[in-house]
Formats: C-alpha cells, sequence, structure tokens
C-alpha cells in the first residue's frame, strides 16, 4: 500500500515459498477454468462471455509468469520483457 503522501508502500517481505507456490498451482488452475468457459461460451455463442475469459485468461498468464519468475524458475525470461 502507498501513502497518500506518494510513500513507499509499505511491506512486510513475510510471504513463504511455499505460499507463492500455492498461489502460482490456484493461479493455473484459474486459467484452466476460464480456458473451459471461452470454451463453452464459444460454444453457446456467447460472445460477452468469450471477451471476459480472454481477458480473464490473459491476465492469469501474466500472474503465472510473475510467480514462476519469482521462484527463479529455468527457462522463465523477466516479467516485463
Amino acid at each position: 500500500m502507498t501513502g497518500n503522501d506518494g510513500s513507499q508502500p509499505v511491506r512486510s517481505y513475510d510471504r513463504s515459498w511455499s505460499e507463492i507456490e500455492e498461489m502460482l498451482d490456484k493461479a493455473i488452475d484459474r486459467r484452466v477454468q476460464w480456458k473451459k468457459w471461452f470454451q463453452q461460451c464459444r460454444k453457446d455463442g456467447d460472445r460477452d462471455g468469450m471477451k471476459e475469459a480472454a481477458r480473464n485468461h490473459k491476465a492469469l498468464d501474466g500472474v503465472i509468469k510473475t510467480l514462476e519468475w519469482t521462484l527463479g524458475q529455468q527457462g522463465v525470461d523477466h516479467p516485463l520483457d
């Protein structure tokens, strides 16, 4: 959280590696669910649902890459590249 005066965010740095790995697993599971939802929406002709699913799937790609990078997974480039 950033202070109202524009100061640096307050961080606790108290996340464990297992918490980060658990978050990665959850993000992967959610991405799978959004892909299934996209496929169902496409089958149903629900274009708005397809857009929502695609946006969320793509956002989770970024989350997953960032968590993999944080964990030092081999072969994962910097998330901002």
